[in-house]
């Protein structure tokens, strides 16, 4: 657990370049290199504009690291529900993290 946590902090801080939070174009880069085997859409501009506007919830247009981290919460327990019978799909995690 505790490598699967040093990961998650690493994705972040290296996407982030130094920065609290992630601008458009790092998360872009963060969920397209990272998240496409979970997720939906993770080629389209649009879509995670939309997903990267929805965790914003400062508004400020950037996604900080509590805001990341609610992605990684949802997108964890989809994956665990998915696993274990659910029926949460890679489409399902997307539009709810949005």
């Amino acid at each position: 657990m505790e490598s699967a946590i040093q990961t998650v902090v690493g994705v972040f801080l290296k996407s982030a370049k130094g920065r609290e939070s992630l601008g458009g174009k790092d998360f872009q880069k963060l969920v397209k290199g990272q998240l496409h085997n979970i997720m939906a859409d993770t080629d389209s501009s649009n879509a995670v504009k939309e997903m990267r506007q929805g965790l914003d919830e400062n508004n400020d247009g950037k996604v900080s690291f509590q805001e990341y981290m609610t992605l990684v919460g949802y997108l964890a327990t989809s994956l665990s529900e998915q696993r274990a019978g659910g029926k949460a799909t890679s489409a399902d995690m997307e539009e709810q993290a949005q």
